[in-house]
């Protein structure tokens, strides 16, 4: 095929179109024929044998949209859709990215799910083992069911196991079935293979099969497909490059945070997708069920897309979706308008067909933010950028609008002043989440220190407050093998047994499940942090707990949280050497604490009667807990007295900070801080750019500013009543991120 460049086409008549396609190889000179003639493409004695009591043919506008390069080949999408401008945003996206480079995809087999529920389980556990023990058998069997899809190179690939409680109190086992079914859409195949397999699996554990049916979750078979755009591309008649990106961003991260807004977003992913999917015959609806469904696979319904600024100031975007399209079956075979549809694609496969779809998703998606953010609508711009914050920082419902209006009237739309105008309230760290089909949920607070570091590595007390909800740890079990997944802190890992690289997260997970004795089972572990790793701020404690929890509830180990604190703890001496133990007992407990290393007795929660007026900010620099705590250990093995006096003094502070703290004594609390920071300085643990923030904070009015963590980069924590606004502003304007203590 010819170049999908069509300059022009908007103006051609529909025959100069159709000519046109056919000229370029787009369309064969019958297919061509078929659209001049201008009959129904679906004939009515041919739509009396797809569904029952037909009556007529409804018709749906069949367009084309132009300018796509996919993985540096040429396509022209064909689009069925009655809703105007779509294609032409498409189009018009396909033009932007063209020049860019093109998109570009990548995807996992298409593998279909399909579920066997059983019932009458009373040992839910026995009954897996039985299954899991019968799987090659049930694998076999289940292939016999469709011996031509074998043939193909697909078949069943493998089998899941998942357990659940139902409301009366009984259990229920479900058995997935992974299928991979070529390209078909396969609802058929995996239907008839389920239910052949019914008898064998109640044979094999003793319960009752009720459903047998496909899942519309195709989760097993996600599409990807990005591109990157230069600023030059995106400067309109009316507005800089630089505002049509940012608004961008703006627009998405607003359906991160808002499934209003996201449901909105995510509908006009679909647009394309849902238009190319009914052009070629596919299960559109199947498509929708699983897209919405994995938008909202971490509890929380979000944006499909992201898109963020590059380094370099270009525009980088990505969507990623499940999405099982077929080009065999269905339909297709008696739907001849599907199969032009299919024909002018030009695709060879299900797999590069799912791929085109994804691509198409993702140019409607810029069409539709691009024009959001840039058509006369700067007033609804600041707006929008309002209503995201205020989302962001949980504002109730019953004063969004007044901090809304309130944020845009200052002229600070920030979070901390949509917190300071509604009073949010720092709700109480959450330790645990429940698990939701077949995911195991568990969630651990990070920490920020007020008093104390280095000294609590000696048997001195430390105060530091929980930074809630910082990381969540998401877990399900697979087959074999582990999977350990990051993505905020660039952690991938895939691993069975030895074949590991040993190293960092990785050997977190193997020490974690040693420790709980699952050594040997796969699982699949995805963790979500909202804190920087390396920062001084627990990161690593949070990812241990976080972990640790995940399996408590997955595996129903009943854990307490002294167990499970005590495993982190030994996560912890693993990571950094020699902690002092706070890291862990923060994310365990979620509370406010002065703790002490060498005794429980000595180490008690601290109360608070308020929020404290902290603002704390990273640096960005990543420093070393390990290596700054054995650097420490160096000097004081080389001036013990001085090092042991100037520990005993920390720990003073830390005690008498605590005091000062409960009694909301904001002005003796931030000159401990300046002390303690001192100190810290003295013991060469800070850097030029803490002590920069830490003047930029003091400057601003913090009444106390100092190093929290380990030090050799991380981040600071300032003292700062009645001057929050200000100094998140001034360390904001320096380019610094600021770390919230709460999560909403």
């Amino acid at each position: 095929m010819s170049n999908s460049r069509i300059a022009g086409l908007y103006r051609m008549s529909i025959v100069e179109r159709i000519n046109a396609l056919a000229d370029r190889g787009f369309l064969d000179r019958d297919a061509a024929n078929a659209l001049l003639d201008g009959a129904p493409l679906l004939p009515r004695n041919t739509a009396e044998k797809m569904i029952e009591n037909v009556i007529g043919v409804f018709g749906l506008p069949f367009g084309i949209a132009p300018n796509f390069l996919v993985n540096d080949k040429d396509y022209i999408v064909p689009m069925v859709v009655e809703e105007p401008s779509i294609i032409a945003g498409v189009s018009g996206a396909a033009a932007i990215f063209r020049d860019n480079g093109g998109i570009a995809t990548s995807s996992t087999d298409p593998v279909l799910i399909g579920q066997i529920q059983i019932v009458g389980i009373r040992d839910p556990d026995k009954a897996v083992q039985s299954l899991y023990s019968a799987q090659d058998d049930l694998l076999t069997l289940a292939n016999k069911f469709q011996p031509r899809l074998m043939e193909r190179g697909g078949g069943a690939r493998g089998l899941e196991f998942y357990k659940y409680r139902l409301p009366d109190g009984d259990w229920t086992v479900v058995l997935h079935l992974l299928v991979d079914t070529r390209d078909a859409m396969g609802a058929n195949i995996v239907n008839t293979m389920c239910e052949g397999l019914a008898p064998k699996v109640e044979e094999v554990c003793g319960g009752n099969v009720v459903l047998r049916i496909l899942s519309n979750l195709a989760d097993k078979s996600l599409v990807k497909a990005s591109v990157t755009i230069t600023l030059a591309s995106l400067i309109t008649g009316s507005h800089s490059a630089e505002f049509v990106r940012d608004g961008i961003v703006l627009a998405n991260d607003f359906a991160n945070t808002d499934p209003y807004r996201a449901a909105t977003h995510n509908k006009g992913i679909m647009n394309g997708i849902d238009a190319l999917a009914i052009a070629t015959g596919n299960d559109w609806r199947a498509i929708e069920a699983g897209a919405h469904a994995f938008a909202a696979k971490d509890g929380k319904y979000r944006s499909l897309t992201s898109w963020s600024v590059e380094p370099n100031g270009d525009l980088t975007g990505e969507l990623v979706v499940p999405l099982k399209a077929g080009t065999v079956g269905g339909s297709l075979a008696s739907n001849p308008g599907a199969r032009m549809g299919l024909a002018i694609t030009g695709v060879t496969s299900a797999t590069e067909l799912a791929e085109l779809m994804a691509a198409t998703g993702l140019a409607q998606n810029f069409a539709a933010l691009r024009a959001l953010v840039s058509h006369g609508i700067q007033k609804g711009h600041m707006s929008l950028h309002a209503r995201s914050v205020a989302a962001a920082a949980g504002v109730p419902e019953d004063r969004f609008d007044q901090v809304v209006a309130g944020m845009i009237e200052s002229g600070d739309v920030k979070t901390w002043k949509a917190e300071e105008l509604s009073g949010v309230a720092l709700p109480g760290a959450t330790t645990a989440a429940q698990p939701v089909e077949g995911i195991a949920t568990g969630v651990a607070c990070a920490k920020v220190i007020i008093l104390g570091e280095h000294a609590a590595v000696y048997d001195r007390h430390v105060l530091a407050l929980p930074i809630e909800s910082a990381v969540t740890a998401q877990i399900v079990e697979r087959e074999k093998g582990v999977t350990l997944s990051i993505p905020d802190w660039d952690i991938h890992d895939d691993w069975s047994g030895p074949e590991r690289v040993p190293g960092g997260a990785s050997d977190v997970v193997d020490l974690i499940m040693r420790e709980l004795r699952v050594t040997g089972r796969g699982f699949d572990i995805r963790v979500y942090p909202r804190v920087p790793l390396g920062m001084g701020l627990g990161s690593s404690a949070a990812f241990a707990v976080a972990v640790i929890r995940a399996f408590n509830n997955l595996l129903g180990l009943e854990k307490s949280d002294l167990e499970i604190d005590r495993i982190a703890f030994r996560c912890e001496s693993l990571t950094h050497g020699t902690p002092s133990g706070i890291d862990n007992n923060i994310a365990t407990f979620g509370e406010p604490v002065l703790y002490s290393k060498g005794s429980s007795t000595r180490t008690r929660p601290v109360p608070l009667p308020q929020i404290p007026p902290l603002v704390v900010a990273s640096s960005g620099t990543r420093g070393s807990t390990g290596d700054m705590v054995a650097g420490v250990r160096e000097r004081f093995s080389k001036n013990e007295a001085l090092y042991t006096t100037i520990f005993d003094e920390i720990d003073e502070l830390s005690i008498a900070g605590a005091k000062a703290l409960q009694e909301s004594d904001y002005e003796y609390l931030g000159s401990m801080m300046n002390v303690c920071h001192g100190f810290l300085n003295a013991i060469e643990v800070s850097t030029p750019e803490l002590e920069k923030m830490i003047q930029i904070a003091r400057s601003a009015g913090a009444l106390g500013a100092k190093l929290t963590g380990a030090g050799g980069g991380g981040s600071i924590v300032a003292l700062c009543p009645g001057k929050v606004s200000e100094v998140t502003g001034a360390l904001e304007r320096a380019g610094y991120e600021i770390v919230r203590l709460n999560a909403s």
